[in-house]
Order: C-alpha cells, then sequence, then structure tokens
C-alpha cells in the first residue's frame, strides 16, 4: 500500500478534527485542495486566520463579532427593551436569517450541563443580569435549545430573571413547516398543544 505524503497526511489529519469530518470526507478534501486553484486555497487559509485573528466576543451582547460592540447592538432601528437569549451566535444567525425578531440578543456561550462540568458561572449569565439591572430591557426572550441543556439552562435564567420585574417569555415549540403529524415525537406534540393559537 503506498504511503501517502508527509504533507498531505498532515492536511488530512488537520481535517479530521473538524466537526462532521471523518477520514474519508478529510482525504477527499484534501485532495480536492490539490486539484483547485492556488489562488482559492490561499483565500481559504487567508480566511481562516482572518477568522481567528479578527473575530472576537461582543462586550454587550457576548456575540462573536468583528466589531466590539456589534452591529446589532449599535443599530438604532432595533429595540433595546426587548432581548432574546440564546445559547451560541449560530442561533444568533439563525434567527436572524428569519428576520422575525427586531429587538437585540445575548449569547450565553453554552447552555448548563452539570454532566459536562458546565455551571452558571460558565455561561456568559452575569453580563446578562448586568445589562438587566441597567433598566432598559422590559422584556427576555429565551431562545434555548429544546433539549434537556436548554430547559434547564431556560428555567434557571427565569428564575433569576422574575424578580427583577422584567417579563420572561419562552419561543413557541411545536411541529416544524412540513413536519408530518404521524411522525412527530411526543413532546413535540405535546407542546405544538400548548402553544396553539387562536385562528
Amino acid at each position: 500500500m503506498a504511503r501517502v505524503p508527509e504533507p498531505l497526511a498532515r492536511l488530512i489529519q488537520e481535517l479530521v478534527k473538524l466537526p462532521g469530518i471523518g477520514e474519508k470526507t478529510a482525504t477527499r478534501l484534501a485532495f480536492h485542495f490539490l486539484r483547485t486553484d492556488r489562488h482559492d486555497v490561499d483565500a481559504l487559509a487567508a480566511a481562516l486566520t482572518a477568522v481567528r485573528e479578527q473575530i472576537r466576543t461582543c462586550r454587550v451582547c457576548c456575540a462573536l463579532t468583528a466589531n466590539d460592540p456589534c452591529d446589532i447592538c449599535t443599530d438604532p432601528q432595533r429595540s433595546g427593551e426587548i432581548v432574546c437569549v440564546v445559547e451560541e451566535s449560530a442561533d444568533l444567525l439563525a434567527l436572524e436569517r428569519s428576520g422575525s425578531f427586531k429587538g437585540r440578543y445575548h449569547v450565553l456561550q453554552g447552555a448548563l450541563s452539570p454532566l459536562d462540568s458546565i455551571g452558571p458561572d460558565d455561561l456568559r449569565i452575569k453580563e446578562l443580569l448586568a445589562r438587566l439591572g441597567e433598566g432598559q430591557i422590559q422584556e427576555v426572550i429565551i431562545a434555548t435549545n429544546p433539549t434537556t441543556e436548554g430547559e434547564a439552562t431556560a428555567l434557571y435564567l427565569a428564575r433569576l430573571i422574575k424578580p427583577l420585574d422584567v417579563q420572561v417569555s419562552r419561543i413557541a415549540q411545536g411541529l416544524p413547516m412540513g413536519g408530518d403529524v404521524e411522525y412527530a415525537d411526543t413532546v413535540t406534540l405535546g407542546r405544538a398543544m400548548e402553544g396553539r393559537r387562536r385562528m
């Protein structure tokens, strides 16, 4: 069996470290880079370097950003009275793509997970409470994931926030558009029933 040249083996080894990339996919990507125009490979390398050097955490909302404070926190068209709390910056991006929210955000940088030794001090909860202490925020929408960790985080936050005289709400959960009732799990169906609206 032929040995893989060392630089190629090193690239495959690094690609395997990426989430969702196994050895076969890493090998396919590595050979793709060998066939790709040098300019495109250099552009990818420059983009990876720029992400590591230029992306930081917004001092206001704790989202990943190139500007501090971020563009959402400085946008005068967005309401500063409503804050949507999410687990990760990727969740913020998903909500922004929906175009359904015109307030501000707060990114926790994770969720409570005792099994993984992630407690309240490991999340950006203190920063959220500091923002609430300023008195401008009237409502907090908790948009953590519908997982055990996300639910635990939502309940923990609600308990902390309610005494501060700030309205706390949770995003609705239920059947996705295009989903079939017969294939939905019982928890999803239960949430869909609880979150029903008048027509």
